[in-house]
């Protein structure tokens, strides 16, 4: 197995057991045994566990940054319908098999206290989606104060979403939001 391939296939598998187990329950002999690999191939590539977690979360964070632009530019040109489109992904997202919430905020809730370098992580990525929806308010001709406030719908619907088990908490925050947004374009 070349090393590419075996990096790969820890990755998947960390992904994976990471989003569905919790990151402090997953041990490297379980990830090794998921992904197929040796335990002296897992630390060759991956010294330690913060490693494989950062490595994880960039590579959702790159996931996630593409899956939303799809979504907003499948949506077309109307600015209004763009910010609106990020509640339909949210939404679809929820619906999926297996959803446990946001991945960024999970790993800040069981690291972010005592690894500064996934929190800081995590910040960049939360601060990533702000910078997005920022993009995309200044395109509709909106107040920059909706960017934090249609921001904070989507994080809170992530939460809301992942505790309740209920995928309509993104339709509840696209209203909420379509209220902001009227409210906020002239």
């Amino acid at each position: 197995m070349i090393e590419e391939e075996a990096r790969e296939r820890i990755l998947a598998a960390a992904e994976e057991l990471y989003y569905r187990k919790g990151y402090a329950a997953v041990g490297m002999d379980e990830l090794r045994a998921a992904a197929g690999v040796s335990l002296r191939r897992l630390y060759a590539l991956f010294p330690a566990k913060t490693d494989i977690v950062a490595s994880v979360l960039k590579r959702k964070h790159h996931e996630w940054e593409t899956s939303l632009a799809a979504a907003v530019g499948d949506a077309g040109s109307d600015p209004r319908t763009r910010l609106l489109a990020v509640y339909g992904y949210l939404e679809e997202w929820f619906c999926t098999d297996g959803f446990r919430g946001c991945a960024f905020i999970n790993a800040f809730g069981e690291l972010g206290g005592t690894n500064p370098e996934v929190a800081s992580i995590v910040r960049e990525h939360k601060a990533s989606f702000q910078r997005y929806m920022a993009d995309l308010v200044v395109a509709a001709g909106a107040p920059a104060s909706l960017a934090a406030q249609l921001s904070i719908l989507a994080e809170g619907a992530q939460s809301t979403a992942a505790i309740s088990a209920d995928p309509q908490v993104a339709v509840q925050a696209r209203s909420a939001a379509e209220v902001l947004i009227d409210a906020a374009m002239p």
